[in-house]
């Protein structure tokens, strides 16, 4: 729903994910999928639907998918809380929009993630693919901005901060993405060891 909702603001040109000097769609649709927060958004989508469907889903995919999932929602929540949300002024549709997909899909999926798991899907390989997803997309975000001026975030301008200043934030969300990578793994070990026990008692 939150997802449909942006989207539909982004074809009307009302949608602030996908600001543009012109009317052309396709830069507008571009744009919104260059998000992290719509990255992260539809990765929780992803697996949501495949546990929908098979509660005991695995595969080395759908680990890597999973984790980066719940890693990237709560960093999508935490990085718009404390950096992004006393930025905005938004009314209407844009901040029923915002407020879905900045609080109420991160905070759903860290609980659901918490309470049905499933456990003893974090590996390295599911590591190694969540962590190299934001900077994979944070090389391509800097990568268009040199190319086209345009940034998703602020604290990505480089004209506004210079190289230095966004180093330096950059390096603060890597930090939390390895911080919260580490807190996963280190959670569902416990509750898996939970898990484990309970079975057997």
């Amino acid at each position: 729903m939150a997802l449909l909702l942006q989207l539909a603001l982004v074809f009307s040109g009302a949608s602030v994910l996908a600001e543009t000097e012109g009317p052309d769609l396709g830069v507008r649709l571009a744009r919104f999928i260059a998000y992290f927060t719509i990255q992260s958004n539809l990765l929780v989508l992803v697996s949501a639907v495949v546990l929908a469907r098979d509660t005991l889903a695995d595969g080395p995919w759908w680990r890597a998918v999973r984790l980066a999932g719940v890693m990237g929602i709560t960093v999508t929540g935490l990085v718009h809380f404390f950096l992004l949300r006393p930025l905005l002024d938004l009314e209407g549709a844009s901040l029923v929009a915002d407020r879905l997909l900045h609080l109420a899909v991160p905070l759903l999926a860290v609980v659901g993630w918490l309470v049905f798991g499933p456990r003893d899907r974090i590996d390295r390989r599911a590591l190694l693919v969540a962590f190299l997803w934001p900077v994979a997309w944070l090389a391509v975000t800097l990568t268009v901005e040199a190319v086209t001026g345009w940034y998703p975030y602020p604290f990505l301008d480089v004209a506004a901060s210079g190289w230095s200043g966004v180093a330096m934030t950059c390096a603060g969300i890597a930090a939390l993405v390895i911080g919260c990578l580490a807190a996963l793994t280190l959670v569902d070990r416990r509750l898996g060891r939970r898990g484990a026990l309970s079975l057997e008692s």
